[in-house]
């Protein structure tokens, strides 16, 4: 866990979690004020959080399974992020 931790907290760890929260952000205020049903918002933050994110896309559909699949495809996204970066430091150390 306390490795999960110092890969989550590198610099480009971090950034990519604060872009895929604003691109969540931006997707739900899209969905939630289209009133057609015919939003493609969504589409976006699955984009940025993939591969991972695409493996919780399959159950059922809704607004909550949006959130929980991006969230799990950027928590993961952000963690392989960090280790490279971690791994890239100690190389040029």
């Amino acid at each position: 866990m306390t490795d999960l931790r110092k890969y989550l907290t590198t610099p480009a760890a971090l950034i990519y979690l604060g872009l895929c929260a604003a691109l969540l952000i931006w997707a739900l205020a899209v969905t939630i004020g289209d009133t057609s049903d015919e939003s493609m918002a969504g589409v976006i933050p699955l984009l940025a959080t993939a591969p991972f994110s695409l493996v919780l896309l399959a159950l059922p559909e809704g607004l909550a399974m949006l959130v929980l699949s991006v969230t799990f495809g950027a928590l993961v996204n952000a963690a392989f992020i960090g280790w490279c970066a971690r791994t890239l430091r100690r190389g040029n150390g």
